[in-house]
């Protein structure tokens, strides 16, 4: 069995060379080919379309959905804005009002003395355009009505144009977060390097991924506002370890390898090291992907795509550009400005028994403070450390004149009596500010819309002969099939206002009727609002009543409101019929969806990772012990918000959580990895103590990164959502960093028990340590330190302090100098192995 694997291993590392050798020696042919794609993806990133409407990712059985899609079916929204006007008297403000109702584009305007609408010297207007809120006229209207007004102090918050300047503050957004992070990029990579001409080729590597993963999204139609503005930035956090894995390793080959030697080698040493990297990466990120929430799809599939694009970037480009630049390389070394934290180790060693248990109380602690954290799900409800100017103007509206949380209820059509009996038994409910439906809007002289009128009824409100009206209803009742009406007579016929008049305008258009000057004028006038109305709250089935309600957008207040108004509407229509739209539900429905989203991202992410490190480190216990220190740092990380008295966005909690289990592990990887190694030729303590000193350095380089992609993105998106998830993102890398060098090793340590007793084999291939300090003669396959790490094939003398193990099936001829005898006695590694494995020791003396 030994030779079958033996001979595999040589087979894999054959094709590993055979490949390395082929992307180093063909790598102007990969040059031409990332060339073309880049071009190809720069012209492509046109093509990708952002959705700035999170509710359209809600699931499609969520009551929002199915009410949003009936609504842009079936109704018209007409565009409005809410206009701000400071510094006026009344006067002055009722004749801008006059004004502006009076521009081309307007239909309607609110305005009166009423707290609604003024105080303070602050006018508020209501104006209601007459066209949709997403046509360029409206926009055009919007920007006359304001120019209009612009020798005033004007803010204004509008539908009108809104997607449009959140896309537009957000790519302003982008140019200085990418600024800053390019900055902190080079900065680290100072830093962190031992090379100079290093940072050329990683930042063209990190450009050309970030370019193909940006110019592909086209390739999913549309992708959200979040996915947009933070991939680029989250993909350099999240694949950085790739570029660092193998520059490192180049610089190992390099030392005895020429160049081109030394990229090939490092790159079949590196690929399969990188693929299972990524593999807890891309977890995280396919565990998004199955939220209910179907942003978490978007986010999940971009940023998976992003990782394996780094990984092409890395694996068939930056050979090349290593080998290159391999002179500059070799001419600009300087001194690596990374500290030893052996101070850090020696702590660890230290508090081995305090620090597990106290982790475990934090952890738990951790668990409940995080769940009591108040999670919020309207974006409304965040504020963001930068506003921009629309930003700014929106929330000095709601400021002065409170936000606006308007409630659609949604019912099937076809009685006015009972549409109007269900908008007075509304209007009577304290948790209703006002309500609008076509039962209660005023037509003419007292009579509302739906209200059913005679022709003489009808012909004194419009002032019509009562003969032209007797047959203005025959000629309705023909139309309708209403026979008995024309047999009976139509003195008494009575049909909704709204329906007769609508019947006698399109009569009048089509040419069939003629009426005076004065008629003709009142019908038209009365016909474009009339039509506003219509349109805006009958639709082809349903019927749609706005509300505004006296509440928050969110919160058990909301919730029993919606409650109160759905049971009030259900006295007059079936409760299965009715349905409820609005920034409540959406936050209602996002609210229990929640709760799912945030168990399958738990155990999803945790799965997959354990799965992986169950592989990785043949190991049952290790990876509870890793998953545990992380998934407490996520814990950590959002009972910080609670103990701040901050509120927590629910996305923020489900992206970051996600991304944290799924990229941070890999900072415990590093250094659970590097003990695991270790500590089979020397003490644990020292193993973990070394560990953490050679690990510091990929951690540093990769968590400084991401701690300040997530911090910048919080301070400078002047999108709340986005710069939640960032702030959340910031705080979890910088919690998760410090828990691994601070808490892991101490778990390591005190762990290494459950470690050795739930690993897969059990019996080790390497021997216990052969500890030595002189001078020893070896001529063979050594493992061990001396003042570092030393493997390989060996004929020659080693002087100082020392570790080393041999493996049992080597023979190794090893000659020890005695101080006492000044002798070199011959020992066979066989003999030594095998002594040395039958030996036990205390902890210290291991």
């Amino acid at each position: 069995m030994a030779a079958d694997n033996t001979e595999k291993d040589k087979k894999d590392n054959s094709f590993m060379m055979k490949l390395a050798t082929l992307i180093v020696d063909k790598r102007k042919g990969f040059y031409l080919i990332f060339i073309v794609l880049c071009i190809f993806c720069v012209l492509s990133m046109n093509k990708v379309k952002v959705n700035n409407d999170l509710t359209t990712y809600l699931p499609d059985t969520t009551e929002t959905r199915r009410g949003l899609d009936l609504m842009d079916s079936e109704f018209t929204t007409y565009g409005s804005a809410r206009i701000l006007i400071c510094n006026v008297t009344f006067d002055e403000a009722q004749k801008l009002a006059d004004q502006v109702e009076k521009m081309d584009g307007v239909s309607m305007l609110d305005f009166d003395d009423t707290e609604d609408h003024y105080h303070d010297m602050e006018a508020l207007l209501s104006v209601t355009f007459d066209e949709e809120a997403d046509t360029e006229a409206t926009q055009q209207h919007l920007t006359e009505v304001l120019d209009a007004l612009s020798d005033y102090d004007v803010y204004y918050s509008s539908d009108i144009g809104q997607e449009e300047r959140d896309a537009d503050d957000l790519n302003n957004d982008m140019i200085v977060i990418l600024l800053l992070a390019a900055v902190v990029i080079v900065a680290v990579l100072l830093f962190t390097s031992t090379t100079y001409a290093e940072i050329p080729v990683y930042l063209t590597t990190f450009i050309v991924a970030a370019i193909l993963n940006k110019g592909t999204n086209y390739w999913f139609g549309t992708i959200s506002f979040v996915t947009n503005s933070i991939a680029v930035v989250l993909q350099l956090g999240l694949a950085v370890d790739y570029a660092i894995i193998l520059a490192h390793r180049f610089m190992e080959e390099h030392e005895d390898k020429d160049a081109r030697e030394a990229v090939i080698v490092a790159l079949s040493k590196a690929i399969p090291e990188i693929s299972s990297s990524s593999l807890t990466t891309i977890s995280g990120m396919v565990a998004m992907m199955f939220m209910q929430f179907r942003i978490g799809y978007d986010m999940g599939i971009i940023l998976a795509k992003s990782i394996i694009f780094s990984m092409v970037a890395v694996f068939f480009l930056m050979p090349g550009l290593l080998l290159t630049f391999s002179k500059a390389i070799d001419n600009t070394h300087h001194k690596s400005f990374v500290p030893k934290i052996t101070a850090v180790g020696k702590f660890c060693v230290a508090t081995r028994y305090i620090v597990p248990p106290i982790l475990i109380v934090g952890v738990i602690a951790a668990f409940f403070l995080s769940n009591r954290a108040n999670y919020v799900y309207d974006v409304n409800t965040l504020e963001s450390s930068s506003m921009s100017e629309n930003k700014f103007s929106v929330s000095m509206v709601n400021k002065e004149f409170g936000m606006v949380n308007q409630l659609a209820v949604i019912v099937p059509n076809g009685d006015y009596e009972k549409e109007a009996q269900t908008l007075k038994a509304l209007e009577k409910l304290d948790v209703v500010k006002s309500v609008q439906g076509l039962g209660n809007i005023e037509a003419m002289d007292g009579y509302m819309l739906t209200d059913k009128l005679n022709p003489r009824q009808f012909a004194e409100l419009i002032d019509l002969d009562v003969e032209v009206a007797d047959m203005l209803y025959s000629a309705y009742a023909l139309d309708q099939s209403d026979y008995g009406a024309l047999v009976s007579g139509v003195n008494d016929y009575e049909v909704p206002f709204i329906d007769m008049f609508l019947f006698i305008y399109d009569q009048k258009e089509s040419g069939n009727i003629t009426l005076d000057d004065d008629l003709e004028e009142t019908l038209s006038d009365a016909h474009s609002k009339i039509m506003i109305a219509k349109d805006q709250l009958l639709g082809e089935d349903n019927s749609r009543f706005v509300l505004e309600l006296n509440v928050p957008y969110e919160g058990e207040e909301t919730i029993a409101a919606l409650d109160q108004i759905r049971n009030t509407v259900a006295k007059f229509y079936n409760i299965d019929d009715i349905l409820l739209v609005g920034n409540a539900t959406s936050d209602k429905d996002l609210g229990d969806s929640f709760a799912t989203d945030n168990t399958i991202i738990t155990v999803l992410t945790a799965l997959f990772v354990m799965i992986i490190l169950l592989f990785t480190f043949q190991s049952a216990g290790l990876p509870v012990l890793l998953v545990v220190t992380i998934q407490g740092s996520i814990w950590m990380n959002f009972s910080l918000p609670y103990l701040l008295s901050e509120n927590v966005y629910f996305l923020g909690y489900l992206v970051v959580s996600a991304i944290q289990m799924g990229a941070t592990i890999d900072y415990a990887i590093v250094i659970t990895s590097r003990y695991m190694d270790l500590k089979t030729y020397m003490p644990i303590k020292e193993a973990a103590i070394e560990a953490l000193n050679q690990a510091f350095p990929t951690i540093v380089t990769s968590g400084s990164m991401l701690v300040a992609a997530g911090f910048i993105i919080s301070y400078v998106s002047s999108n709340a959502a986005v710069a939640a998830i960032g702030l959340a993102l910031g705080r979890g890398t910088l919690t998760s960093i410090l828990l691994v060098l601070l808490a892991l090793p101490q778990t390591l340590l005190i762990g290494d028990i459950i470690i050795q007793k739930t690993a897969f084999t059990l019996k080790r291939d390497l021997a216990k340590p052969l500890p030595s300090a002189g001078r020893i003669r070896m001529n063979g396959h050594i493992k061990g330190y001396v003042n570092g790490v030393l493997e390989g094939d060996f004929i020659g003398v080693i002087d100082g302090e020392m570790g080393a193990v041999v493996r049992p099936k080597d023979t190794v001829t090893m000659e020890r100098e005695d101080a006492a005898e000044n002798a070199y006695p011959r020992l066979e590694a066989q003999e030594l192995s095998n002594n040395t494995a039958e030996s036990e020791g205390t902890e210290d003396e291991q």
